[in-house]
């Protein structure tokens, strides 16, 4: 039944606790026993609720953190490498003949 003890030895616990506290105690007792079990498993409850929302807020902390950032972009002023001048092809100028207007 409970692991390794059988009916014989239940009934012989449960008569050893009915001399130790007797008849009249053994209500107040199943009554502080059963208020101690429900409190031990509310606390646990709310230890797994406060965890989960602790992690949800992590969790949505991260997300909003990276939707802050800018994407990399070269921006006027910032730091990066020395942009590359292009020199124009030089251009050939041929004389043109004065003109005369008779």
């Amino acid at each position: 039944m409970f692991g390794t003890f059988g009916f014989t030895e239940l009934i012989l616990i449960l008569v050893i606790v009915l001399i130790i506290f007797g008849a009249g105690k053994l209500p107040q007792l199943g009554e502080g026993v059963g208020k101690a079990i429900k409190g031990f498993k509310t606390s646990v409850r709310e230890a797994e609720a406060i965890e989960a929302e602790a992690e949800a807020r992590a969790q949505a902390q991260v997300a909003t953190a990276a939707q802050a950032q800018p994407a990399p972009t070269s921006q006027p002023g910032a730091p990066g490498p020395p942009p590359v001048e292009t020199a124009a092809p030089e251009q050939q100028v041929t004389p043109t003949p004065p003109q005369s207007h008779a």
